[in-house]
C-alpha cells in the first residue's frame, strides 16, 4: 500500500513550524533577512577575501621555507648561517635534528582553509617529504621537512598564517546581530502589548468583566483600534442602559392595567369565587409571562462579573428548588471559585432545573474543575430529548412543553455563553437527559 503526500504538506509542515503569536512572526521577519543578509556577507568574507589572504600568507611562508632548502642544498657548509639568518628575518624557529627521520603525524585540523594552503604552498615549494605540526606549543605551528642527512624543523608563529581582521569580522557579525534582535523584540513587545490589552479588554467585555476604558497605546493603527473599541464600549454601555429603562417603562405600562383589571374582577359582585379565582390565576400567568419576556429581552448587560462560590451558589439553587418538591442530588468539589456573574448564572441554572423538573422525578447535579475550566452536569431521570430537536429547543420560543413559553433553555444558554461557557444537551447514560455546562475557571 502506498502513501501519497499531498501538495499541501511541505506547506503544512512549515505552517506548523511557524510562531502562532503576533509577536514571533514580526521578530521572524525582521530575524530572518538580517541572517540571510549576514551569511551572505559572511560567505562573500569568508570564501573570497580570506581564501586570498590564506592563499598568499601560506605561500609567503613556504616561500621561505623553500628558500632556506635551496641555499642549504647550494653549500652545506654554510647551514648555520642560513637558519640563523632565515630565524633573525623570518621570524622563525629552526633546529636541525641529524640523522633523524621524519614521523607520521596525524591530520591537520586548523580553521579554516589554512591548512590545505600551506600544505599545497609547501607541496609547491619544498619538493621533500613535509608534516605539519599545529599543536605543538600554543601559537606555533611545526614544519618538519625531511633533508639528505636529517630533519629541519622550522617553528613558525600562527600570527604568519591568520588575520585579526576574521576575529573582528566575527565578533562584529555576531554582536550586531544579537543588538538587533534585542532591539527588535523590545520593539515589537512594545507594539504586541498593545494589541495583547486590546484582546484582552474585548474578551472581558464581551464576558460582561467591563474593567473600564483601556489606554491608546503601541503603533498609530493599534492606538486607533484601542480609540475605537473604547467608543464602541460606551455606545454599547449606553443602549444597555437605554434598554433597560425601556423595558422598565414598558413593565410598569403593562402591569397598571393588569392591576386596575384585578381591582375591577375584585369588585364584581356577580363574579362567583371560582370564576374570580380563574382570573386571578390568568393575570398571575399574563404577569409570569411578561416577566420572562422582560428578563428574555433585558439580558444581565448591567451587572458585574465577581468571583464566586460555585459550591454555595449551587447548593442554595438546589436549596430553592426542592422547596418546590424536587428531589436533587448535588456533588460539588470543594474550592470552586469561578469568576462570573452571580444573579445571571442563578437564573440560568434555575432555568435548568426547573426544565429537568418539569420532566422528571430525580435530579443529579455535579461540578468539578477539569485544566483551565469548571465542568457542571445537570442529569435527570426523564424521558430525555431526540437529538433531532435539541438544538431546536435552545432557541427562542421553542417549547416541548404545554404552557411553556420556550424561554427558560434560551434564556439558560445565552447566558452561559455570555461568560464565555457552553453548553450541550446530552443522553445520560441509564436513560434521561444530561445537561453539560463549562465555564471558564
Amino acid at each position: 500500500m502506498r502513501l501519497r503526500l499531498g501538495p499541501l504538506q511541505p506547506e503544512r509542515l512549515i505552517r506548523k513550524m511557524l510562531p502562532r503569536g503576533l509577536f514571533g512572526r514580526s521578530l521572524l521577519i525582521v530575524l530572518v533577512p538580517m541572517v540571510v543578509l549576514q551569511g551572505v556577507a559572511l560567505q562573500i568574507f569568508y570564501g573570497s577575501h580570506l581564501d586570498e589572504l590564506s592563499r598568499r600568507l601560506a605561500g609567503a611562508v613556504a616561500g621561505e621555507i623553500g628558500f632556506m632548502i635551496d641555499q642549504i642544498d647550494r653549500d652545506p657548509t654554510r647551514r648555520t648561517l642560513v637558519l640563523q639568518e632565515a630565524d633573525k628575518h623570518f621570524t622563525f624557529r629552526t633546529v636541525y635534528l641529524k640523522n633523524e627521520t621524519l614521523r607520521h603525524l596525524p591530520p591537520p585540523d586548523a580553521p579554516g582553509p589554512v591548512d590545505t594552503d600551506l600544505a599545497r604552498a609547501l607541496a609547491q615549494d619544498v619538493h621533500r617529504p613535509f608534516n605539519v605540526a599545529w599543536h605543538t606549543h600554543p601559537g606555533i605551528l611545526r614544519v618538519n621537512i625531511q633533508m639528505a642527512d636529517g630533519v629541519m624543523s622550522v617553528d613558525v608563529p600562527r600570527k604568519r598564517l591568520f588575520i585579526g581582521t576574521l576575529y573582528i569580522f566575527l565578533v562584529w557579525l555576531i554582536g550586531s546581530a544579537v543588538l538587533l534582535a534585542a532591539l527588535a523584540a523590545l520593539f515589537l513587545r512594545t507594539q504586541v502589548r498593545g494589541i495583547r490589552r486590546l484582546a484582552e479588554a474585548a474578551e472581558n467585555f464581551g464576558m460582561g468583566r467591563d474593567h473600564g476604558p483601556i489606554r491608546p497605546e503601541g503603533a498609530i493603527e493599534v492606538r486607533r483600534a484601542a480609540t475605537a473599541f473604547n467608543r464602541m464600549r460606551e455606545r454599547l454601555r449606553r443602549f444597555v442602559s437605554q434598554r433597560t429603562t425601556m423595558l422598565a417603562g414598558v413593565s410598569h405600562d403593562l402591569r397598571t392595567p393588569l392591576t386596575r383589571l384585578r381591582l375591577a374582577l375584585a369588585m364584581q359582585p356577580s363574579i362567583t369565587p371560582e370564576d374570580l379565582q380563574d382570573m386571578e390565576s390568568d393575570i398571575a400567568d399574563m404577569e409570569r409571562l411578561i416577566g420572562i419576556y422582560l428578563s428574555f429581552a433585558r439580558g444581565e448587560g448591567a451587572e458585574q462579573a465577581l468571583p464566586t462560590d460555585l459550591p454555595d451558589l449551587l447548593d442554595d439553587i438546589c436549596a430553592t428548588a426542592r422547596r418546590t418538591g424536587a428531589t436533587i442530588n448535588l456533588s460539588v468539589a470543594d474550592e470552586l471559585t469561578v469568576t462570573l456573574r452571580p444573579e445571571a448564572t442563578r437564573r440560568a441554572f434555575t432555568n435548568l432545573i426547573d426544565n429537568a423538573r418539569r420532566h422528571a422525578t430525580q435530579i443529579w447535579v455535579s461540578a468539578t474543575r477539569i485544566g483551565g475550566s469548571v465542568q457542571i452536569l445537570i442529569d435527570d431521570n426523564g424521558p430525555g430529548i431526540p437529538e433531532q430537536k435539541r438544538e431546536t429547543l435552545l432557541k427562542p420560543f421553542e417549547s416541548d412543553h404545554p404552557g411553556g413559553t420556550g424561554l427558560g433553555l434560551s434564556i439558560a444558554r445565552d447566558i452561559i455563553i455570555a461568560h464565555g461557557g457552553s453548553i450541550l444537551l446530552l443522553d445520560r447514560p441509564g436513560g434521561g437527559l444530561r445537561v453539560v455546562v463549562e465555564l471558564p475557571g
